[in-house]
Parts: C-alpha cells; structure tokens; sequence
C-alpha cells in the first residue's frame, strides 16, 4: 500500500479518532502493574504549575543475583551486600565480574516524596529497564515489564509513606533467550549469530548490555479529572497548517478544556473522556531540516477560569507520504543522507548520555546529515525532543532484530506478541514527534541462509509474510499518518518488502561479500537496486552500508580495514545511488564505533564500520562525507 498525501490526512483518524494507542489489545496482556500506553504512561514527565516529577536516578544500591534467591529473600526491602551502581547506566562496564553477566540483578533507593504531593496521584515511571523487570515500592510489587528501551509506568499512591522515605527497588534480567524480541540463540541460530558467532552470544551484532538505562521518575498528576494522553496530527492546506488535536482524560470525565497554540484557541468538551480541536495557523512555517519550527502547544482542563490540568508539548506542522518512488516531506520530495546508529559509548554502555546526544548532533551537522536509523532499539526521548528542535529526520525502530523465520512457529508467535507490544509502546510514546517520519518493524529478518548465502526457506518467507502482515497493519491502524518499512538485507527475502511503504535494505557488497573488490561491490549494489526498484516500483533506501577500519590504518591502493578503503566504498555506493533517481536516501553504517560481543570477526570486541571512532574523533571517511553532504 503507499500512503499518499491523502491517506495521510485520514490517517488522522486511524492515530487519534479510536484512541487505539490508549487501549492494550487483548492479545497482549498487560503485566501486573503497569499502566497502558496512552493512559497516564508514556506522557514525557513535566513539571508546571499544576504537575510535579520528582527525578530518582543518580546513585543507587546494586546487587547481582546469579542464583534468582533475591525475590524469595526479600531483597526488594533491603539489599544483604550491595555496592553503589550509577542510574541511568549499563552495569557491565562498570564491574569487572558483571561484565558479561546478563543475569538477574537488583537496584534499591531510598526517596523521600513532599509531602505538598498529599492528595495527588503518585506515578512511578521507568524510562528503560533492559530487559525484563520488576518493580516494588515499600515491599509491594507494583510493575512487571518485558523488553527494554520504552517507558513503564505505576500507580504507586497507594503505596507511598509521608514520614519517612520510600523504598523503590527494581530486579532487571537481560537473558537471551529464543522467545524473546530481540531473540536470544534459538534452533536455527537466527541473526547474524550464524555468521559472527561471540561472546556473550547474541543473535546480533552489538554488545547485549544491561541495565536501568534512563531515568526513573516519581510525578503527579490531579487526582480527579487529569490528562492522560494527547495526539497531535497536522496537515497543510495551502499555506496553512492544520493542527487535529485530540485528547484523552482520566475516567468518563465530562468537563471542559481548552488547547492553545500561541494566540489561536479552541475549546474541549469531553465526553466518557475524549475531546477533539481543530486549529488552523495562516502563513505557517512548515517543520524540515531547513527550518525546524516548533509552535507550543498547550492543552489545559479548567473548571470556570480555573486550570485544574495542563500539558505542553512542542509540535511541528509538517506531512510525511510516498507518491510513486518519492518520499515526500511537506509534499516535496526529500532525500535522506545520514546514518545508522547506536546509543553505545565508553563507561556509560546503552545508558542515556546526555553530552554524547549534543555532541552527536553537532557532528551529524557538520558532516551534512539529515536524518538516522534508531537501529536497533528505540532510542531515548530526550534524543527524540532533541531530533525535533534541530531538524533531524528518524526512522524510528522497534528492536526486532535477529528474527529467523526458520525457528519453530511457537517461538514466532511468541515474538509477534512482543513485537505488536513494542511497536503499540513506542508509537504512544512517540507519535507526536515531527522528527518521526518512518516506523520501522524488524532489521535484516531471515526467511533463510544470512547474506544471500542460499535460497530462501519457502515455509519461512510465508512465515515472515504472516508476520509482518499483522505488523503493518498494525502501525497503520494506530498511525496512518507516517510510511511503515521493513528493513531487509541484501540477498534477504524480497517478497517482504512488497508489503510495505518503503523499501529499506542494508548493503554490504565488497565488504561482507566480493571482499576487498570494490568494482564488484558496486556492480552488485547497482543490480539489487534496480531489481527491487522494477519488482514494487516503491521509493528504496540503503539504510546499512559500510566498511570496518581501523583509525590510523592506511594503504594504496586501498585494503580492507584501511580509511582509504572505507572512503572508496562508501563513494561507490553514493555515485550508485546518485544514478538512480528512485532512491530515497542513504544511511552509513555506522555513524562511530561501538561495542560488541567478542569474537574472532571483531577486533578488541569492537565494531569499527564508525565515520567517527567511538569518541567521536572523524576517520577521513567523515570528512568525504562532509565533502558530498555538507554543500547541499
């Protein structure tokens, strides 16, 4: 299906109308605790003048849990011999015996709450948990999350003391195991597990670390008639921009409200809890990377001239749609030049950093880059605000990475269940960002042998076919107002991309395959290219190629792991694509070196595919693509 500038319209709907994303579908249950999307849970916690948030990160007791006694014992109370532990952070490059262990571990603090909260409701928000986890506050078990990466949230009034602190205590396990999104190694070796191999063994091809990795909020909201959710949808008609907003409150609430964007007004009046305004803004500045503009919008519950409820977000006023082979932005085409990434650096692991986010940003601006792959998990809301306020555009990815469809079908259905519970999670989560401009399902599925090294496994594709099936029509029926992508790999299964808005495919001839013969590499990108473009005529973006090199490791003529050689392959894809006028856009893998599991195909555990090293120090490959990007 391609999504068109009209469908994008009524996809206002689809996002909105059915408060889909407020409710939890009845084949993914919810664990024991934890609050819905939509319903007083993915909201970014804010601080105003009828709202608190109370930040409980920074440093925290930590106690490993090899033997799983810690739930029996009561450890969720105190910790019998913990030792300090950083949060947000992963805890494996912290400890020297943590640091493959993706076992059980426990984190406990202690938090006094005002007591000016008396009288409000109390939320306890975990940003990330990698991956399963349980909370307990005072001793009592308030939450059970399964996978990492997207925000949970408890009602924890009922728990809370006033006289002394509270107890907070959260169990966090990363296991891999087959039946899990990501998947663990399963029958079939699924992932690039089959070819990379390493420790810990994952079935993909970045370290497995573990851990709170954001924040961990406490916040209010008013007790009686509060918001729960708010969807922002904007079209452009001519010159104006279109901004259907529509929002959620507590209960079967009745009353009135008000959402504003800057001078322009309109009322809400609620029924069993849903209200719905339209504002037009004459003469609007259309959100792109050339001119980000954000209007403030604020959505207020009042009682007479009396605010009982607020909630301001920054939104854009931009449209995302496929006509033909074009990716359009604002309804002009729009090519995307970037990367993909990881949320990956020294000490701190997968856990939020906020100067690395800056200076990532910086440096996409330097070298010219419009856009990035959130591979392969979803990435963390600060760096999503950020995306908005600077222009940058995201495909934004669930961590369905490592999926084998060879694997047996209880072990599918298992993943499709989780999978359907990321993509509901990071779509409440995220839907209001204009910097969101793609959702993305799965990375490089396998229906058969990894990187064309045989013929797909026919039961598999119709496997993958079911699958993603169920996961397009998903995100369309939450969110009709953004292309939906699979992100393929080369010699994967094509039948699967015909299922979806736009073609995403990652790339590696003359690396991975053709080694060391570049002209090859590009003979064979140029082929695959042209084969996808004539079978589904859809817009194609490489959204994964690149070249390992060492910093500082040089030759002529170029050789593998050198930075001439990885400057030549990444000009040879770029020259590729620039020939095809079908081609939507071309993210380098990596935009800076990352972690890995250790192995023989992966030096000091390292990936080194980055334009920039792990610190953020540019190869010459950096500066060639400052040299093609940074003039457009």
């Amino acid at each position: 299906m391609s999504l068109t500038a009209a469908a994008a319209t009524a996809g206002a709907a689809s996002l909105a109308g059915n408060r889909a994303v407020a409710q939890r579908q009845p084949d993914s249950p919810l664990p024991r605790g934890a609050t819905a999307p939509g319903r007083g849970g993915l909201l970014y916690p804010q601080q105003n003048q009828v709202r608190n948030v109370l930040d409980a990160s920074g440093i925290w007791q930590f106690q490993l849990d090899p033997q799983g006694q810690g739930e029996a014992q009561g450890w969720f109370t105190a910790l019998p011999a913990p030792r300090p532990i950083a949060v947000p952070c992963s805890w494996n490059d912290l400890f020297d015996d943590a640091k493959n262990y993706l076992g059980l571990a426990w984190y406990l603090n202690a938090v006094w709450v005002p007591s000016g909260w008396r009288g409000e409701r109390v939320f306890l928000r975990v940003g990330s948990a990698n991956y399963a986890a349980k909370a307990w506050v005072n001793g009592t078990l308030v939450a059970e999350h399964l996978g990492g990466h997207l925000p949970f949230v408890a009602d924890i009034t009922g728990q809370l003391t006033w006289d002394r602190k509270n107890v907070i205590a959260i169990s966090v396990e990363n296991e891999q195991l087959p039946g899990r999104v990501p998947p663990g190694p399963g029958p079939a070796s699924g992932g690039v597990a089959g070819v990379l191999g390493g420790f810990p063994a994952t079935t993909y091809d970045f370290f497995p670390y573990a851990g709170l990795h954001r924040q961990v909020w406490l916040y209010t909201v008013p007790a009686a008639a509060h918001i729960d959710d708010v969807t922002v949808v904007t079209t452009i008609d001519g010159g104006d921009g279109v901004v259907n907003v529509q929002v959620a409150a507590a209960g079967e609430y009745a009353g009135q409200g008000k959402a504003r964007l800057h001078d322009i007004e309109a009322d809400l009046s609620f029924r069993a809890g849903s209200a719905e305004a339209t504002l037009r803004v004459p003469s609007a500045r259309f959100w792109s990377p050339r001119d980000p503009h954000l209007y403030p919008l604020m959505v207020t519950l009042t009682e007479g001239q009396r605010v009982t409820d607020a909630y301001a977000l920054d939104i854009g006023i931009r449209t995302v749609a496929v006509r033909g082979d074009q990716l359009l932005l604002n309804g002009q085409p729009i090519t995307l030049t970037g990367f993909g990434k990881h949320e990956d650096f020294p000490l701190h692991g997968r856990g939020l950093d906020l100067p690395m986010w800056i200076r990532d940003y910086e440096l996409l601006r330097w070298v010219g880059a419009n856009s990035y792959r959130t591979s392969h998990y979803p990435y963390a809301e600060e760096a999503m605000l950020l995306a908005d306020r600077l222009g940058v555009l995201v495909i934004n990815e669930i961590p369905a990475v490592g999926l084998s469809f060879e694997d047996p079908e209880e072990l599918t259905q298992q993943r499709l269940t989780q999978c359907l519970q990321q993509l509901r999670e990071l779509i409440a989560r995220d839907k209001n960002h204009p910097s969101t401009i793609m959702w993305n399902v799965a990375n490089e599925p396998l229906g058969g042998p990894p990187l064309g090294a045989g013929p797909p496994v026919p039961n598999a594709v119709e496997a993958g076919m079911r699958f993603f099936r169920q996961l397009y029509a998903e995100a369309h029926r939450l969110d009709g107002t953004r292309p939906v992508t699979l992100v393929g790999v080369q010699g994967g299964v094509r039948d699967w991309h015909g299922l979806f808005d736009v073609i995403c495919v990652n790339s590696y001839y003359g690396w991975y395959t053709q080694s060391g013969q570049l002209d090859l590499g590009r003979q064979a990108l140029a082929r695959e290219l042209d084969e996808l473009h004539q079978a589904f005529g859809k817009p194609i973006i490489v959204t994964e190629f690149g070249a390992d090199t060492l910093p500082g490791a040089h030759n002529t003529p170029p050789e593998m792991w050198t930075e001439e050689y990885q400057v030549e392959f990444l000009r040879g894809f770029l020259d590729v694509a620039a020939q095809r006028p079908f081609m939507a856009g071309m993210q380098v893998w990596n935009f800076a070196d990352f972690k890995t599991g250790q192995g023989t195909m992966r030096a000091a555990a390292m990936n080194f595919k980055g334009v920039f090293t792990r610190d953020r120090r540019p190869k010459m490959a950096a500066h060639f693509l400052r040299s093609r990007w940074a003039q457009q």
